[in-house]
């Protein structure tokens, strides 16, 4: 039974449906570099009293010991996403000596990337896997596409919500409800797959980078330089998302469907045994040294790129596509955002608004399940925009859930999609007793219609109308930004409570390490034959 957008804004429009659509939950996870007043990557390892980066909940490091990640919890509200991202931060900048923030996705000046050092989680079995997957990045793609700084917005709805569509498709009656909400994610990551052009389109801001990040390489993109030596492409929206950033070529023939979980968990799965003669060529053990994991086109899960992925909370030890074939997803993760420069945390309020505006949109439309060639067509899309999303001469085509494809410019789809949205905030506005959602839609159509409001568009703006240096508007931006969060008092969490987390997670640690009893080459053979 396929329902119209209509259909649903009725159901929800409803009073006692109204609550159920009021309990998103929300997480964020913001990836940032420490970077020396100066503007030089940081050489110092994890600080101590950030605590243990293998066990610590809230703060830890993701490719390099110098690439923090910062992990609220799920939330009911943006607002104390936000003031919990602020928190973490304030604790991190109290006991990092000084250094700052890098607040752009693509990084600092790095003059030598073998000088980027690998993240290190102590020398438990978990702890050495995690460092020998990041040895395997390095060798595969080199460190400076490991360094590129990303936010991750998790979102998911409430059980209630979720009761509420189910009644909805009387056809699905006897279903059970978990195997019905993992089917609606699907439907969701399928729309989002067809709209998602507009993630970077509103918020890409990676249009330019320091020209340190090729190494010397000759670039395969047509790159103009601004008058302060800063590389850029004159309609970019977000080079992370280009093939400078987190794609891989190996990857790009993996048929890894959206339209079950079955289908998914299978291609991942799949992905995770199929072997790479390029990969091969590096060795797995080499003069006694592991330079990666295997030779596999993905060591692990993790090492699928992807703009959204479903999730479910993994236990000890667990594959998350083992997590998802037993418990089903129980959220979606949002990867296709760069670091907001404009804001502390990387990632506004505003934004939050608009991501709860356009993920609840994708669980009103409903879709037909699609085969590679229309998910080429979103591909394609993506690329577009990221290289040449704010050129008045762009078509992207769409591919409906009829099979047709038409090509429109940025304008007339995003016009058609903001016209449709406009009602889901309507309701959110109601669910919520505010009036965020209608905002949050006459502001970033503006951008649909006049691309100079894009960040994009203001951050060549700062380089070519204002002749700024990227790198030292960037530390600009960082020292404010440090100065602002430590003047500003604790909202949700209190310092005693980090300098307690920090000495748990250490302890953690090394409980896991004490409990240790395989040697780590039985481990790894352990892990991958579950």
């Amino acid at each position: 039974m396929t329902l119209s957008l209509n259909d649903y804004l009725k159901a929800f429009n409803q009073s006692d449906n109204l609550k159920a659509l009021a309990g998103i939950g929300r997480g964020i996870e913001r990836e940032a570099l420490r970077v020396l007043p100066e503007g030089n990557l940081s050489q110092h390892g994890h600080y101590s009293k950030l605590g243990s980066a293998l066990t610590h909940g809230e703060i830890t490091t993701d490719y390099s010991e110098t690439l923090l990640e910062f992990i609220t919890p799920v939330s009911h509200s943006p607002e104390t996403a936000i003031a919990q991202l602020q928190d973490i931060q304030k604790y991190t900048f109290s006991n990092i000596d000084g250094e700052l923030l890098w607040p752009m996705s693509m990084p600092c000046f790095v003059d030598d990337a073998d000088k980027v050092p690998l993240a290190q989680y102590g020398d438990s079995n978990i702890g050495k896997m995690k460092t020998v997957y990041r040895h395997g990045l390095k060798n595969r793609y080199g460190s400076m596409m490991q360094v590129i700084a990303g936010i991750h917005f998790n979102f998911s709805f409430s059980q209630n919500f979720w009761g509420v569509v189910k009644g909805l498709h009387p056809n699905k009656t006897e279903q059970p409800l978990n195997d019905f909400i993992s089917e609606r994610y699907f439907s969701i990551l399928r729309n989002y797959k067809r709209f998602c052009w507009l993630i970077p389109y509103l918020y890409g801001s990676s249009p330019a980078l320091c020209d340190s990040f090729l190494q010397g390489e000759i670039p395969q993109l047509a790159f103009k330089k601004s008058p302060s030596g800063a590389l850029y492409l004159e309609h970019a929206t977000s080079l992370r998302m280009s093939d400078l950033g987190y794609t891989s070529s190996e990857q790009s023939n993996l048929k890894i469907c959206y339209n079950n979980l079955n289908d998914y968990v299978d291609g991942v799965q799949n992905a995770i045994a199929l072997k790479s003669e390029k990969f091969a060529q590096i060795g797995i053990k080499v003069n006694g040294e592991y330079q990666q994991l295997n030779t596999n086109i993905l060591q692990i899960e993790n090492e699928l790129y992807a703009p959204i992925r479903p999730k479910q909370v993994i236990k000890s030890g667990e594959k998350p596509s083992q997590a998802l074939r037993d418990r089903g997803v129980e959220y979606i993760e949002v990867r296709a955002l760069d670091v907001n420069p404009f804001v502390d945390t990387g990632i506004s309020l505003e934004q939050i608004h608009f991501l709860d505006i356009f993920l609840t949109y994708c669980a009103f439309v409903d879709n037909k399940e699609f085969d590679c060639d229309r998910q080429q067509h979103h591909e394609n899309n993506m690329n577009e925009i990221v290289l040449r999303g704010r050129d008045p001469d762009l078509l992207l085509a769409d591919a409906n859930c009829q099979g047709d494809v038409s090509l429109k410019s940025v304008s007339t789809w995003g016009n058609e999609l903001f016209d449709d949205m406009a009602q889901v905030a309507e309701i959110l506005d109601k669910a919520y007793e505010t009036t965020n959602y209608s905002q949050s839609i006459q502001r970033e159509r503006a951008k649909i219609n006049n691309a100079s409001l894009t960040p994009s568009a203001k951050i060549l703006a700062v380089l070519l109308e204002e002749g700024q240096s990227l790198s030292k508007h960037a530390l600009e931006q960082a020292a404010k930004y440090r100065q602002e969060t430590l003047t500003r008092d604790y909202q949700f969490y209190s310092e005693q409570y980090f300098i307690d987390g920090a000495e748990k997670s250490h302890q953690s640690q090394r409980d896991i390490e004490d409990k240790d009893e395989l040697n780590f080459d039985d481990f790894l053979a352990e892990y991958f034959n579950q």
